[in-house]
């Protein structure tokens, strides 16, 4: 298996993985070995769906050569997205499969590897008079039977084949999303918002950490919407904060929340980490506030893409929130929750987007100075109110703004890693750090001096050392701690700063 994109989709190849080996497949990690290849696509954005579509032409030429009778699946949220016009584009695809198949793979590839045998034309023979006739059977059609709204969620029971290192897990806590956002076309592609009951959730928790998992990921589509769903008589069109905190105020005491979730996730025994990411700012309250302040195993770091700040953007892309109100928001959970780690995405060129409203959001940057945070060019995405819109920007004009902005960030970044050298901080110790892996942590901005020496001209040792991650990194997403000593993998570690990179900070053992 292939698995591109999201920890949401790496979830669903691991309940893929589970649901094969259970059924009794073997798994190799040779391609040319394999009877058949599953591709997990991502089809967010256009650079996501390119590299799915490259994935899938680039493995269909490798079949040609290294085993041709290799059955070739495409699964994931390109094939959900374009159930229709994806067999017709890609003829070498034997089988596409939609969210909601995940647990129905076993069968899908049985008959996928049945398919490919007739779709490749092998020749039977046929009496013609007292002579036998060779004949070649016409290609078969690839298999496609995929749901237009999907509505699978997990459970405690699904099977899974963990594909993350032994110490973290990523835990679905909900599926879907019922937002409008006009850029967003995962409402289509994933179905509406379904959480999962916090009992299932806590079941799988508790068996985690029995396993020896250290960091629980909560994932979903919109983590803080979670459990409002459950309630009885739930209508969807509750996405704004308004209508959202109404209904939330409307719950009984013993109704399931993400509060509610952390809270009984931090009672089980053992140490470890709770993370919580993906959260809209419509939906924060103050409950969630306090859990996440109270919970001491509950990692202060909030993942809250914001994508603008101006309200006329905001307004363009449907956010449901004005300026003002994520302002304020930013300063409930600052006050609420001291040593808060705020970590957020931004969206620039935007249809609409001018000069004025994007100086904007770099004010917004220099005056929240966020610890972690990523800009991405808007993309234009068929099927989506945004891609409709007049005032479109050019990719240069996309590029240059992304740039400015990451440039300002980087200063940012800068300062708040200085002002972390010779603190003392809890880090996950992950694994030994290759060569390339510090080349690319841009060795050569080391603050200190403290791995040069005046005999050393300039020349940097490398030795030994360990990746890391504190409270403020979430895995494949954040900076890493880069740690010169010898510490046990996959387990908790005091060490003290001692400098940083542009985003990495360097340590060593307490």
């Amino acid at each position: 298996m292939i698995s591109l994109g999201c920890a949401k989709n790496l979830v669903d190849a691991e309940v893929m993985m589970g649901s094969l080996l259970k059924e009794g497949f073997e798994i190799t990690n040779e391609n040319a070995d394999a009877d058949a290849l599953i591709i997990n696509t991502c089809s967010f954005i256009d650079a996501a769906q390119e590299e799915s579509v490259d994935t899938i032409l680039e493995s269909a030429e490798f079949r040609e050569y290294a085993n041709s009778v290799q059955a070739l699946i495409v699964s994931g949220c390109l094939s959900q997205r374009y159930r229709k016009e994806l067999p017709r584009l890609m003829p070498e695809v034997d089988a596409f499969m939609g969210i909601d198949q995940v647990e129905q793979v076993g069968d899908i590839v049985r008959q996928a590897v049945g398919n490919r045998g007739s779709r490749l034309g092998q020749a039977t023979e046929k009496p013609n008079g007292n002579e036998t006739e060779t004949t070649a059977e016409p290609p078969g059609e690839p298999l496609i039977d995929i749901h237009s709204r999907p509505d699978y969620i997990p459970a405690f029971e699904t099977p899974r084949l963990r594909l993350t290192p032994d110490h973290f897990a990523y835990v679905k806590i909900a599926e879907g999303c019922n937002h409008p956002c006009s850029f967003c076309i995962i409402p289509r592609m994933r179905g509406s918002h379904r959480s999962r009951s916090q009992a299932d959730i806590v079941q799988e928790a508790r068996q985690l950490v029995s396993d020896g998992v250290k960091e629980l990921n909560l994932i979903s589509q919109d983590s803080t919407y979670y459990g409002l769903d459950l309630r009885p008589g739930h209508r969807e069109n509750i996405s704004s904060p308004e209508r959202f905190n109404a209904a939330a105020s409307q719950l009984p005491t013993d109704a399931s929340t993400l509060a509610s979730l952390i809270r009984e996730l931090n009672g089980i025994d053992d140490e470890f980490w709770i993370r919580v990411l993906y959260t809209h700012p419509a939906h924060w309250t103050d409950e969630i506030i306090s859990a996440i302040a109270e919970c001491d195993k509950v990692a202060k770091y909030v993942d809250m893409p914001l994508q603008h700040i101006h309200d006329a953007m905001l307004e363009r892309m449907r956010r449901e929130t004005s300026g003002q109100y994520i302002r304020d928001l930013i300063g409930r959970i600052r006050e609420g929750i001291p040593g808060i780690v705020l970590r957020t995405t931004f969206i620039v060129g935007f249809p609409g987007e001018t000069e004025e409203y994007f100086e904007s959001l770099l004010d917004f940057m220099r005056d929240v100075r966020f610890e972690r945070l990523g800009v991405f060019t808007y993309s234009k995405e068929d099927g989506t109110k945004a891609g409709a819109m007049a005032s479109q920007l050019t990719d240069k004009q996309k590029e240059e703004r992304r740039e400015r902005a990451m440039a300002l960030q980087l200063g940012i970044s800068r300062e708040i890693a200085a002002a972390q050298v010779g603190q003392v901080n809890r880090v996950l110790v992950e694994k030994p750090a290759a060569a390339e892996e510090l080349q690319q942590a841009k060795m050569n901005s080391w603050e200190h001096g403290h791995i040069r020496s005046e005999e050393s001209n300039g020349v940097i040792d490398l030795g030994p050392y360990l990746i890391a991650r504190g409270v403020a990194d979430a895995p494949d997403i954040d900076g890493r701690v880069l740690v010169r000593g010898d510490l046990p993998l996959g387990q908790f570690a005091d060490v003290r700063i001692t400098g940083h990179t542009d985003y990495d900070l360097i340590a060593e053992p307490v």
